[in-house]
């Protein structure tokens, strides 16, 4: 599926992590690509596999900018979303920059999309379920937020409000749209500066810093490299029956926090000490986490016919060897 333009693909948020793997995937499939990024968070550097190629353009802007969101928009045969707010840390110190970069930034391609037709992913995220406790998590499943008082929820509230708006433009006004929410995804060009777990621990590992594991270290996550999440993307914004629907993208590879710094450390051959460090002295008083976190692949499976299997040793070797 995808509507008409000069390029096959924007891509929002295209010179961060994610974005810019996806780049890379969509012109060695031929695809012509279109990137909006404001570079707050994301890098020139990432795009140095794309920035030469003709069927590929980077334009240095903001998705809060209406006009500019609706003209580029316009030149393209399918949107994919993935600019936000990005990291725990980060969403936390600037809560009203998350806010308003989560709602109105997803309002406007929305709005830009649906002035000419055009096809739109919406990256959501696994932060949506809150504490729920129903694990695994199903797209149908209950959400259990923490209080407004908490900062962190903002984040998950922004999305779930994402996903509110992008589905009432499908069902109000016949908008396609596809809203996949993403589980840790991790790999090379990841950064470590906004809290993201697994490249704060490589770097500690090969500089001999200890490693610092927040909290007891028990709380479970499920990691997904980088290269298998971008293909599934793509796999469900070409797939006409992933229309309208919420669909989880991630691994379902549970490990704790504590297991994995000692994987890091064992795979990299490091002899960094790995240090527990309390909640309190890592982060604001009013930071609240949740202990598991795993999605229900089956739609995903469904849509896109598999789901990202590459094991978390795999993962750290390919991190470690770029």
């Amino acid at each position: 599926m995808s509507g008409s333009g000069e390029y096959d693909y924007l891509v929002t948020g295209g010179a961060g992590f994610i974005g810019s793997h996806l780049c890379e995937l969509l012109i060695s499939r031929g695809k012509s690509v279109l990137v909006l990024d404001d570079l707050s968070t994301g890098s020139l550097s990432n795009l140095d596999g794309c920035s030469d190629n003709p069927m590929f353009r980077l334009v240095v802007g903001s998705v809060l900018d209406e006009a500019l969101t609706k003209g580029l928009a316009n030149q393209c045969g399918t949107i994919i979303h993935l600019a936000a707010a990005v990291g725990v840390e980060n969403i936390i110190r600037q809560p009203v920059e998350t806010i308003e970069t989560n709602v109105k930034g997803t309002e406007n391609i929305l709005m830009a999309a649906e002035s000419c037709g055009t096809p739109v992913f919406i990256a959501s995220t696994s932060e949506i379920y809150g504490k729920s406790e129903n694990i695994p998590f199903r797209e149908d499943g209950d959400i259990v937020l923490g209080a407004t008082c908490r900062s962190r929820w903002s984040y998950a509230c922004s999305k779930a409000i994402d996903e509110f708006l992008a589905l009432a433009y499908w069902k109000a006004k016949g908008l396609p749209v596809v809203i996949g929410r993403l589980f840790n995804t991790v790999g090379p060009r990841q950064s470590g500066r906004y809290g993201m777990v697994l490249p704060r621990f490589i770097e500690q590992a090969t500089s001999g810093k200890p490693i610092t594991v927040f909290g007891d270290g028990e709380q479970t996550r499920c990691f997904s490299l980088v290269y298998e999440i971008v293909e599934a993307i793509v796999s469900l914004i070409e797939n006409p029956d992933a229309v309208g629907k919420v669909i989880n993208i991630g691994s379902t590879g549970e490990i704790s926090i504590r297991e994995l710094a000692g994987k890091v450390k064992s795979i990299s051959g490091s002899s960094s000490e790995i240090i527990l460090i309390p909640y309190e002295e890592a982060y604001p008083d009013d930071f609240e986490d949740m202990r598991r976190r795993a999605p229900d692949v089956s739609l995903l499976q469904a849509l896109a016919g598999k789901s990202p299997q590459a094991g978390i040793d795999t993962i750290i070797r390919e991190i470690l060897s770029k």
